[in-house]
């Protein structure tokens, strides 16, 4: 069955001119959009790791939508969660639960999922935060220790080997070539936070490094949902010659978070701040301690050819009273090697890149029953799970025409999943399976003029089961298969002086599309498989200059917006029909207005405005209402060494709003299914740089 989205006639007029945009305007401290210069190969301070504008040339090689987002976009801010680095590009909707965490979707991968996320791989300088089965939690992400963010939607995330609907989010943290001597602020505001965050970073001939290290509390908007982080993170390099460097990275987290758990509609829109009472009875948190090292090497074999190569280990120690008491440890391990040779090939330009990924890893999880305050009770369940991850990928870009290219790629994926049951007593739960899974891609890509890109794509993507929720160990549940889909995408980007421009149209057609259910209160949800379901929808994102020089000379009012309409439904299923997948909102935008003024002082208002109702579970029974929220930031940034700060008000009419939501088949005014959004606040912070 098609359904039609709705301004798809808008969209095609925008890419047929000179189509609408994103980036937080090239004024406003955010992204600018740069393209390829091919007739320079530019030299780069660090081979392992490219600076901002390098970054950005280098993604927008992708005939698909992508995006580098520097960090001048959210550094100037609160910069909590993941929702204050990556809340204003297009097909990615973040969205806070409470302290550290948020629940991230891009073009509704993982849609049914509300803790833990799924559907999106998730790296640290190119490193896996996921488990190795695919799940993955954000509190070890820290928004004040990255230069910028690399987002590949969906297949377009071929060189991660990413395998997921969602595609990868890639956080990438200076370097001792590019970083400041000294960066120091500190941030507080509403609800008891607190953060300080400090980073030195140098060069000494062949020699640099960085290190950066935050330290934050929080008393929560809701009760029962303070916490506590402390994160480190550093690198180390060294360039042996102009042709080859290695780089050391080392992180470590403490993250303690209780946790408020979701509610009623009622309670959520009406006592807002009040935990579930389960949650409380049984103090319910989630207690991380990690380690992650890792290594990766850059070879410049000559002109044309480029090698790089890595390995990584990662340790969790996860303390998680919720009901049950889980204590579990998580090792995962792996590498990767890329090589990329760019050279013409019979007169015509040639750029291929290929690699493998391992990454396997192992969960010792302990399960007791958890008591009245918190505390453990008798052991109920006990095993080891194993996952074995190999995906080996090649892409490759033809230009045929000198501004034109066609793409075409492939992956290979092996995925295997093996659990082994320590506690008999209530049956033998071990189990094991394996996945097998092509994925090819094509596309063009058309370099219109040095700064207008047009692209498009057919590709397709496979994700296997998660082991949380025994997803596919328990007998009842041995059937789940991975999730497959296949993608269409066109869309355009581009960079004018006054005007900059992100937009994408894609549809997914999804098969035994990965659902996590609630299925009752204070119990894990159930994973199964729908039968087909479609993703479609438009990503649009705009700056322009509507002012310069309004108040005096080289002033400007950059008027921006980020736009995602989503399409989601089943497709003809025996139960639900052709309903609405829940669990996103059909509209979301993000807008603002902002003055800039030369010295560095900026001001505005912005919104963040979900315009149309969202169902709550697959029947269609139960939604979550519209909301719009106004915002309010000033700030001083001169953009060179010294001080900087900002004030902003958040909420500021105090609209009580559903945040986001856990999805069931069918539910009823009485499921706890709600997460509400936090009320009025306000924050400042100042840096200083040097």
């Amino acid at each position: 069955m098609m359904r039609h989205i709705p301004l798809v006639s808008l969209a095609l007029g925008l890419i047929c001119n000179i189509e609408a945009a994103h980036a937080v305007g090239a004024e406003d401290g955010a992204q600018t959009i740069i393209l390829p210069d091919t007739s320079v190969v530019a030299s780069v301070s660090s081979l392992t790791v490219p600076d901002t504008a390098q970054a950005t040339t280098e993604i927008q090689r992708t005939p698909g939508a992508v995006e580098v987002v520097s960090d001048k976009a959210f550094k100037n801010g609160p910069a909590q969660t993941i929702k204050d680095m990556l809340g204003w590009v297009p097909g990615v909707f973040a969205q806070s639960r409470y302290g550290d965490d948020a629940r991230v979707s891009i073009r509704g991968s993982g849609l049914s999922r509300n803790y833990g996320n799924r559907g999106v791989n998730m790296y640290m300088d190119g490193i896996p935060i996921n488990t190795s089965d695919g799940l993955v939690d954000l509190f070890e992400v820290d928004p004040t220790a990255y230069r910028y963010v690399e987002v590949y939607k969906g297949a377009n995330a071929l060189r991660y080997g990413g395998n997921s609907l969602g595609g990868a989010i890639n956080f990438v943290t200076p370097t001792g070539r590019d970083a400041s001597a000294f960066d120091g602020r500190i941030d507080g505001g509403s609800f008891g936070y607190l953060k300080s965050q400090a980073s030195t970073g140098g060069a000494d001939g062949p020699f640099d490094y960085f290190v950066t290290g935050s330290a934050q509390e929080f008393d929560g908007y809701r009760d029962h949902s303070d916490g506590h982080q402390k994160r480190l993170s550093s690198n180390f390099g060294y360039k042996f010659s102009p042709d080859v460097e290695t780089r050391f990275y080392f992180n470590a987290n403490e993250i303690r978070q209780r946790l408020p758990g979701e509610v009623t509609k009622e309670a959520a829109l009406h006592s807002p701040r009040k935990a579930d009472s389960e949650f409380e009875r049984l103090d319910q948190q989630r207690n991380i301690d990690s380690v992650r090292v890792a290594n990766k090497t850059t070879l410049r074999l000559d002109d044309f050819t480029t090698l790089d190569f890595g390995v990584f280990g990662v340790h969790r120690h996860v303390k998680h009273p919720i009901y049950q008491w889980l204590d579990y440890d998580v090792d995962d391990y792996g590498g990767f090697v890329r090589a990329t040779d760019d050279r013409e090939i019979g007169g015509f330009r040639n750029r291929l890149v290929a690699g493998v990924n391992l990454h396997n890893g192992k969960i010792d999880n302990n399960q007791y029953e958890n008591l009245t305050g918190g505390h453990k009770g008798a052991l109920a369940a006990s095993n080891v799970d194993e996952s074995k991850n190999v995906s080996a990928y090649g892409e490759n870009s033809f230009y045929f025409l000198p501004n034109v290219a066609l793409v075409a790629g492939m992956q290979f994926q092996h995925e295997e999943r093996d659990r082994r049951d320590r506690f008999l007593s209530d049956g033998d739960q071990s189990g094991n399976r394996t996945y097998d899974n092509f994925s090819p891609k094509v596309g063009v890509l058309w370099d219109v003029d040095p700064a207008w890109q047009v692209f498009a794509n057919i590709s397709r993507s496979a994700e296997a089961p998660t082991f949380d929720a025994n997803s596919f160990a328990s007998p009842a549940s041995t059937d789940i298969d991975a999730q497959t889909a296949t993608t269409y995408e066109v869309g355009t980007r581009g960079d004018r002086q006054d005007f900059n421009w992100d937009v994408a149209l894609y549809r997914s057609e999804i098969k035994n599309e990965l659902q996590c259910l609630t299925t009752a209160p204070w119990s894990p949800c159930t994973v199964v498989n729908a039968d087909r379901t479609v993703h479609q929808g438009l990503e649009a994102g705009l700056g322009i200059a509507v002012l310069r020089s309004a108040f005096s000379q080289g002033d400007s009012f950059w008027f921006n917006a980020a736009y995602t309409y989503s399409d989601f439904f089943f497709d003809g299923d025996s139960r639900y029909g052709n309903n609405d997948l829940p669990g996103v909102p059909p509209q979301y935008v993000r807008a603002e207005l902002l003055y800039k003024h030369p010295s560095g002082v900026s001001a505005g208002p912005n919104t963040e405005w979900v315009p149309q109702n969202y169902y709550a579970d697959n029947a269609n029974q139960v939604k979550a209402d519209n909301y719009a929220l106004l915002n309010f930031k000033i700030g001083y940034d001169p953009q060179r060494a010294g001080w900087s700060g900002y004030v902003e008000g958040r909420n500021l009419l105090d609209k009580r709003y559903i945040a986001n939501v856990a999805i069931a088949g069918s539910a009823d005014a009485d499921s706890a299914l709600y997460n509400p959004g936090t009320g009025r606040a306000v924050y400042t912070g100042i840096r200083f740089v040097w």
